[in-house]
């Protein structure tokens, strides 16, 4: 079942970061409460998740970015797309990113991006699927205090 996470999901959704490039969960502070807060309660932020038998295997993050181009259209970025590794391959994260697409074309969006790290074919090969391309626009990226 694909849904928008709830303040309960925390937990979940941290542990299954792990099967994406974290390596550890980060202690639970102030400001890691309040940066969940912040994401819930934001209206153009929405986590998405995917539940078999209750547990959430599958998730990504689409976060509506108002916009003055366009004909003052916003456009949609999706990003943290991942599922666990012992469910990969069923169509769940398919489904989260028809969900965001869905969103994003209830709200007028003109364009989704997505950027991935990943160089292995068979995550691009997914994406494109998903109806991404990578010859439309170039990606560049600064990490800033890494």
């Amino acid at each position: 079942m694909v849904r928008e996470a709830n303040k309960e999901d925390l937990k979940e959704i941290l542990e299954l970061y792990l099967c994406l490039h974290e390596d550890s969960i980060p202690e639970e502070s102030d400001y890691l409460l309040s940066t969940w807060k912040q994401i819930i309660e934001d209206e153009n932020h929405h986590l998405i998740v995917n539940e078999i038998n209750g547990e959430i295997v599958s998730s990504c993050v689409c976060v509506i970015i108002p916009n003055l181009t366009r004909n003052v259209r916003p456009y949609a970025f999706v990003e943290n797309v991942v599922t666990h590794t012992d469910f990969r391959g069923k169509g769940l994260a398919s489904e989260c990113l028809e969900y965001a697409k869905q969103m994003a074309q209830q709200r007028n969006c003109y364009k989704m991006m997505l950027l991935t790290g990943s160089k292995k074919k068979e995550t691009l090969d997914f994406y494109t699927r998903a109806g991404y391309n990578s010859t439309d626009k170039t990606a560049f990226i600064q990490w800033l205090d890494m």
